[in-house]
């Protein structure tokens, strides 16, 4: 066994105080190689897991804000025989998707639980050392400016290496300014701290199937399809599993004047999505004394980065109530539901577009109403098909799936286009019927060739055939060909945006997406196309938006104009015919994305680099 401190120079004594606390003196401080570059773990991070000793098992790499636990390292020794294959994570912060993976470890007695995707907790984290010795290849090849923690994540995914997560953590965040810049996340602690590292009892390690988690002032739940996450509204999940109703009825019971509005809701919404999922997990009653340390947690995990360590603090004896309420109620709720509600039989298909989109656009339009199923090609029974067409169709996907539509006899064809169609012309807004035939751009003449051969095959086959052209797609698994998918990859690894004067932005939330398709297919054909965005932005409103939903980064002004920027779409037609309005909140759509963008890699997400996607 062999370690190290990553420090700045500045905070060298306090490292050597890390160090010291292990009796056989294995830890050694790792100084920031350029102390006077810009601030990032990810320089340290390399020669800290470098430092391997020859004859070691394990490496164990700390950062120096720290708090360390009795009997920690003794501890350690006991982990690293006893898991010798995996990465162990000693701190998860309150304020991360994984802190809800740590309550739902310690409220069901569980001393180890699997991380969900998110970026590796690395404030003290332990590998093989054979893994340990790779990182630093790794990360100069693959680094790119992003987040240690994301190149970390990404570096045990390309190995393979689970990462489990220590329930109670036996490491904790010291309270002090981030030399790397992380003072924006707010006060950042332990979701569930123990002062002494006690004699593991098992080993075992839960992988939870629904994980509830606050974060950012939102209550989520992450639910697991197969090897890909899903991370949803805790309302549209508890309507999922037909328990917001007896939500709805406790919350209305119980109240807390001392929080405000938005706060008692989506505590409650978290709490007693958590009751929920303990109660399918294991009938015993939780510890009461465990119950209540992570439900302190819960409020500042969600809200650190809206109010100060004051008001938190001011904060945490009502959350802490009426968490303790909702979660008492989800459980009792679980056990007093009724089954599940059967989805029924699918009339929608959803092609095109990459796996993972589909699937999740899927179950949006079943939650708005059209039950739907993702695929490939159309399935029997479906009378419906969504088909999100790509840009530059390779030319094969489309006539498969108009054939295989004409051979199930579908009744409806909803193509799901572009605003890029629009590119190239000058108009300041465009309504449906602004390209009256091939433009010239060649981008927007993909999209165009498209819509005109969904048209064809529509009239050859009495098919009504509709066109819905979407703005720059917002959320997970989205397509990235826009310039906030750009810019965020900007931000994640410390390049500035680049703004052009004159250039104005419309985006539509994936949640909004859902909607507009459920209301077009809601009522009669009547236009064949519509347009449809959540928003419209200026070109320093987004820059904002992407330094608020994905790391602060600069920008500077460029010169000359992006003629290929598509101008705003009027969305007036499609509210007038079919009713729909944005109702997602776009904010929290970009948040979203920005996550996906940074944790996920799975073979649609774009490497670190950023390098393939277009700015």
């Amino acid at each position: 066994m062999t370690g190290a401190v990553m420090t700045h120079p500045r905070r060298a004594a306090a490292a050597e105080g890390i160090a010291a606390r292990d009796p056989l003196r294995r830890i050694r401080v790792v100084a920031d190689p350029d102390p006077s570059g810009p601030p990032t773990a990810l320089r340290t991070a390399n020669p800290a897991w470098s430092c391997v000793g020859d004859d070691a098992t394990h490496h164990v790499v700390f950062q120096d804000d720290v708090l360390i636990a009795d009997g920690f390292f003794p501890h350690l020794e006991q982990v690293a025989a006893a898991v010798p294959d995996e990465a162990v994570a000693f701190y998860e912060g309150w304020e991360g998707r994984n802190s809800g993976v740590v309550r739902l470890g310690a409220l069901t007695g569980a001393q180890w639980a699997h991380a969900i995707d998110e970026h590796v907790p690395s404030l003290a984290l332990m590998l093989p050392a054979g893994i340990a010795r790779g990182y630093e290849k790794f990360a100069l090849a693959h680094g790119g400016g992003w987040p240690y923690d994301v190149v970390m994540q990404r570096y045990l995914k390309s190995r393979g290496i689970p990462v489990r997560i220590a329930v109670p953590s036996t490491v904790d965040h010291d309270d002090v300014p981030s030399i790397a810049g992380n003072s924006t996340h707010g006060w950042r602690r332990a979701t569930y701290f123990s002062e002494r590292a006690e004699n593991v009892r098992t080993f075992a390690c839960a992988a939870f199937p629904v994980v509830p988690y606050y974060q950012y002032g939102e209550s989520r739940c992450a639910v697991r399809y197969g090897t890909r996450w899903e991370h949803l509204e805790t309302d549209r999940y508890l309507r999922r599993i037909g328990m917001l109703d007896q939500c709805d009825a406790a919350f209305a019971e119980h109240d807390a004047p001392a929080l405000p509005a938005a706060v008692r809701r989506q505590v409650w919404l978290t709490a007693f999505a958590t009751g929920a999922v303990v109660e399918g997990l294991t009938t015993a009653a939780s510890d009461p004394a465990v119950t209540e340390a992570v439900m302190d947690s819960l409020g500042p995990g969600g809200l650190c980065e809206e109010y100060t360590g004051a008001e938190l603090t001011e904060m945490i004896p009502p959350i802490r109530a009426l968490a303790l309420t909702a979660f008492a109620a989800g459980r009792t709720a679980r056990r007093t539901a009724p089954p599940e509600p059967r989805l029924p039989a699918a009339e929608v298909a959803v092609t095109g577009g990459t796996a993972a989109f589909r699937e999740q656009l899927a179950r949006l339009l079943t939650d708005a109403g059209c039950a739907t199923v993702p695929g490939e090609r159309p399935v029997p029974g479906a009378h419906t098909v969504i088909h999100l067409a790509p840009s530059h169709d390779p030319g094969h996907a489309l006539p498969d799936v108009l054939a295989e539509a004409r051979r199930h006899g579908v009744r409806r064809l909803v193509l799901a286009g572009s605003a890029a169609v629009y590119r190239g012309l000058t108009a300041r807004e465009c309504t449906e019927e602004a390209v009256t035939g091939p433009p010239a751009d060649a981008e927007a003449r993909s999209w165009w060739d498209a819509e005109q051969t969904c048209r064809d095959w529509g009239a050859r086959n009495g098919v009504p055939v509709q066109v819905v052209r979407f703005a720059e797609q917002v959320g997970p698994h989205a397509p990235l060909h826009g310039v906030l998918a750009a810019w965020t990859l900007r931000a994640w690894t410390r390049r500035p945006m680049e703004l052009l004067d004159g250039r104005r932005h419309q985006l539509v939330d994936h949640r909004d997406m859902a909607g507009a398709l459920a209301a077009v297919l809601a009522a009669p054909v009547r236009s064949t196309t519509y347009n449809v965005a959540s928003a419209r932005y200026g070109e320093d409103e987004l820059a904002r938006l992407v330094t608020d939903t994905a790391r602060a980064t600069p920008w500077h002004r460029g010169t000359g104009t992006d003629g290929a920027h598509p101008p705003l779409m009027s969305t007036a037609l499609v509210s007038a015919e079919t009713g729909w309005r944005p109702a997602a909140d776009l904010r929290g759509g970009a948040r979203a994305q920005a996550q996906w963008l940074a944790c996920d890699t799975h073979d649609d997400v774009p490497g670190p680099e950023g390098a393939d996607i277009d700015d």
